[in-house]
């Protein structure tokens, strides 16, 4: 046991280890089927006894899951940490469509090995929790228990949440590949990288701004961009949605509120639920990189596979779904998501910015232009870096945002569950964005964002039209004396990219055209905002 290990297993309150004794055999290879070599690093705990085994597949290098290796071989597990292929040392490139016969090969070799009792489990967040889906959909016998983090069952639904490019999640996650394979160069040339980054999310056309990011095509990148259309078969191999209504492997999921894949999570909890497999999932005030949700996510693990992999009885009382509400209202233990006792309220947009539940009466339009020229900026929410909650003033002044806004409360309201807005809007363009986003004004004014969306539109018209934008789920509790606001825009870039306005395909638009857009709100075209109301608040 190291010093490390040791204050590692206080902060989690994980309780004794079982063993001091870690052998630890790094670069073992491990073949894929096509003879790929996977590197690998096993961590046996005590004298290589038979025991379950913890596999974690990973591109982000190995050494950074060797604290956690440890923990687990010190407390009744074997550990086993792949660098996938592509990536630290194993052959081939980044591949996502090989994922699931890696994962399968890494699984099939440990149950062959003498220190291995024949059941695994896997553990890990994003990109690896991926690798344990991949894993999953080949049905192996001995996987037993799954600990999955921030990450969702389709790929494609958080790379084009309502039909927009999450531009910045995308170039951020090609730029940390490359400079993690490259080797470690001096502070300039990493701000230099910072700063190409930075340029390469203004840059059109999109299929060439993984060059301006990093200097050459990225293939990953190059198909994202390229295979935007709803249907696209390039996505069909890791789509895992059909797996879980029958998965037959208990699984603990967890997220964060300011992650983007929280609406795919909350979604893969559902398919799980409704398909009677035994799922947990918890979600705090985090966003995707946050450590402490790492860190929950580790100690959610070793509770989880305690049950599953060690047999121990489950901890009384342990709830099905345990979320943090938003706004300063602790931690909620449920039955079930969504909660039973929350009811849809309508929330009318109304003329001079109002919002609340009284109809809307008669009316002009709100009117702005945006022009992708000038986008809208992101602030906060699931954006890269700079996720969570900030103050959206500076924003809600910009001539391209529309913000409506309640009277003070006067009693505490608490959301749970989904939250949608139904605009009636219009555009100069066909092909055009609206992005909704909910915030709590405290009394000094400062305006946090709860949860947001976005529709990209390809037959808009200068007509009113319904427009629907799911802003995700959420649970927040808006405090007495706050006011809910409610802002209307077109863009939040580079979170979203950019939408030129000439219909022309994503990957090769360089041509920009502004939008004059409309909201209206008046009682035959009654825009509105739907809140899931807690019963009580």
């Amino acid at each position: 046991m190291t010093v490390a290990s040791r204050l590692q297993a206080a902060s989690l309150r994980l309780g004794p280890a079982v063993t001091c004794d870690v052998d630890v055999r790094r670069d073992v290879v491990v073949r894929a089927p096509d003879g790929t070599p996977l590197r690998t690093d096993v961590y046996l705990g005590g004298p290589g006894r038979p025991r379950p085994a913890v596999l974690i597949r990973t591109p982000y290098g190995r050494a950074g899951q060797a604290a956690n290796a440890r923990l687990f071989a010190e407390r009744g597990y074997h550990a086993v940490v792949q660098s996938t292929r592509g990536t630290s040392g194993s052959g081939g490139r980044i591949e996502f469509d090989a994922e699931a016969g890696d994962g399968r090969a890494a699984a099939d070799w440990i149950v062959q090995q003498p220190w291995s009792d024949g059941t695994i489990g896997t553990f890990g967040g994003s990109y690896l929790a991926f690798t344990q889906l991949a894993l999953a959909s080949t049905r192996p016998p001995q996987l037993r228990a799954m600990a999955v983090g921030v990450w969702g069952a389709e790929r494609r639904a958080y790379k084009y949440p309502g039909g927009a490019f999450t531009l910045e999640q995308a170039l951020a996650w090609v730029h940390i590949m490359e400079q993690q394979e490259r080797p470690r160069g001096s502070r300039r040339a990493a701000k230099r990288g910072r700063a190409a980054l930075a340029a390469a999310y203004g840059h059109l056309p999109l299929l060439d701004a993984d060059i301006a990011a990093v200097g050459h095509p990225v293939g990953c990148y190059r198909d994202w961009v390229t295979r935007d259309q709803p249907g696209d078969p390039y996505w069909d191999p890791t789509d895992f949605r059909p797996l879980l209504t029958d998965l037959g492997v208990p699984v603990t999921m967890i997220a964060g509120w300011y992650d983007l894949f929280l609406p795919q999570m909350f979604a893969d909890y559902r398919r799980l639920r409704d398909g009677g497999q035994d799922v947990r999932l918890r979600v705090g005030a985090w966003h995707h990189s946050c450590a402490n949700l790492y860190r929950q996510a580790l100690a959610d693990a070793f509770d989880w596979f305690g049950t599953h992999l060690l047999g121990r009885p489950p901890r009384p009382g342990r709830p099905r779904v345990r979320v943090e509400v938003t706004g300063g209202g602790g931690w909620r233990s449920l039955a079930d998501w969504p909660p039973r006792d929350a009811s849809v309220q309508r929330w009318h947009l109304h003329g001079g910015g109002g919002l609340g539940p009284d109809a809307p009466a008669p009316g002009d339009p709100a009117r702005y232009t945006y022009d992708p020229a000038d986008p809208t900026p992101a602030v906060g929410g699931a954006s890269v870096p700079g996720s969570g909650p900030r103050d959206n003033r500076a924003l809600e002044r910009r001539p391209d945002v529309l913000s409506y806004t309640s009277e003070p409360l006067t009693s505490p309201l608490e959301l749970s569950g989904s939250v949608t807005a139904e605009l009636f809007a219009a555009s100069s363009r066909p092909h055009t964005d609206f992005f909704v986003r909910l915030c709590d004004v405290d009394p000094a004014g400062r305006s946090l964002n709860v949860t947001d969306g976005i529709r990209r539109l390809t037959s808009a018209t200068e007509d009113p039209r319904r427009v629907t934008v799911d802003l995700g789920p959420a649970a927040h509790r808006f405090r007495a004396g706050h006011r809910v606001r409610l802002q209307v825009s077109s863009g939040a870039h580079p979170r979203y990219a950019r939408n030129p306005g000439s219909g022309e395909p994503l990957a090769t638009a360089v041509t920009l055209h502004a939008a004059r857009q409309a909201v209206y709100h008046d009682p035959a075209h009654p825009s509105a905002v739907k809140l899931p109301v807690l019963a009580g608040s």
